[in-house]
Order: C-alpha cells, then structure tokens, then sequence
C-alpha cells in the first residue's frame, strides 16, 4: 500500500509540509509506503478545455502534472495539502488538480483521500470543502479524522505547537491506513468497485 502527499504549497518546508510530516508518521507506523510529492513553485498553465487528453491518456502541457499522475496510477491514496490564500487553497493547487483529475480521473477512483490544510488563522474550512468537491465528484472514498484536517501557524515552529491540529494530522494517517487495509481486505475476498454509469445532461433551455 502507498499513499502520495500532495503539498501544493510554494515552500517546500513550510507549514503544510510540517502538517504532511505528521500524517505521513502515522502511516508510516502502520507500515503504509508513502511519498511527499512536491509540486513545485513554478507557474503552471490551466487546463485549456483541448481535450486532447482524452485521445492521447494526458495532458498536453508536458509538466509536473503528467508526472504526478503516472504516480497517481500505481498509487493507493491521496492526501492533499495546502496553505490558505484568501478562504481558499493555493491557485496552484487547483490548477494542479484541475489537470490532473480532467485528463486521468481513473488514476484516483475508489482509491481513499483527504485534504489537508495550513493557515495563520482562518479559511481553512471552506478550503477543505474546495478540495473534497475533486473527491467526490471522482467516486473517492473521503477519510476523515477527529477535527476538521487543518494545522494553525505562520510559520513551521508555529505549527509544532498546535497540538491539537498535528493531533488531527496524526489521527488522520491512522484513519487513511485503517481505511486502505479494509479496501484491501475487500479485494482479497472478492469485493470490488462498482462499475457507476456516466450519463451527461446538458441543459441549454
């Protein structure tokens, strides 16, 4: 079993990581492979709407996203972290996610997520709303944990004493790894996804 931790923020050693570092220690106790993954602070293009991905398997933009998704492919969970900007997760992050679940939404079906987020004081539910809607919308299982999945702080040293927050953080890894063993459990005994119909309305009245 592994689990990706997204951290969409432009520091790669801030608050969020701080947060990510202490789900990523409850998995990893209960022997869940995991990985950071970085999406860099570098400008990423929007998704155009080309729909080239559904010919060719991929995004056009030829970046960070395409390599988060072949890793998405072969992976079994998700956390997604952010800091927050004005009630709502980093632009990056969306842009990411934006692309990433259009072009390859079944690299993430069935498999368990949660959103994580950072902040100095406020925004942090609504943007934990904003990133459960790609979970949701993608048939993915959303772990929760004891609070809502957010750290408080400025700066990491400010993170370290929100005990409550890194509390939930921790919590939620044990919840996430529970979670992956039953799905496990399941397909070890024949349990397996549905298969969902996808019907398209376009109302244009």
């Amino acid at each position: 079993m592994k689990v990706l931790l997204i951290n969409g923020s432009s520091r790669k050693e801030g608050c969020t990581h701080a947060a990510l570092c202490e789900v990523e220690r409850a998995l990893q106790e209960e022997g869940v492979e995991t990985e950071q993954f970085f999406i860099g602070n570098e400008a990423l293009p929007d998704c155009i709407a080309c729909r080239k991905c559904k010919e060719t398997g991929s995004c056009i933009f030829h970046d960070v996203v395409n390599e988060f998704v072949e890793k998405a492919k072969e992976a079994d969970g998700f956390i997604f972290a952010s800091p927050v900007y004005f009630a709502h997760p980093s632009g990056r992050l969306l842009t990411f996610m934006d692309r990433a679940f259009y072009s390859c939404g079944t690299a993430f079906q069935y498999k368990p997520a949660a959103a994580v987020l950072s902040a100095r004081r406020a925004g942090t539910t609504a943007s934990f709303d904003v990133i459960n809607k790609y979970f949701t919308i993608c048939s993915m299982p959303v772990v929760s944990s004891t609070y809502w999945n957010h750290v408080y702080g400025a700066q990491p040293e400010e993170v370290a004493e929100d005990k409550e927050g890194l509390m939930t953080m921790y919590n939620l890894g044990k919840n996430m790894a529970w979670m992956l063993k039953c799905i496990g459990l399941g397909k070890r005994h024949g349990l397996h996804p549905p298969e969902n119909q996808k019907i398209l309305t376009n109302f244009v009245r």
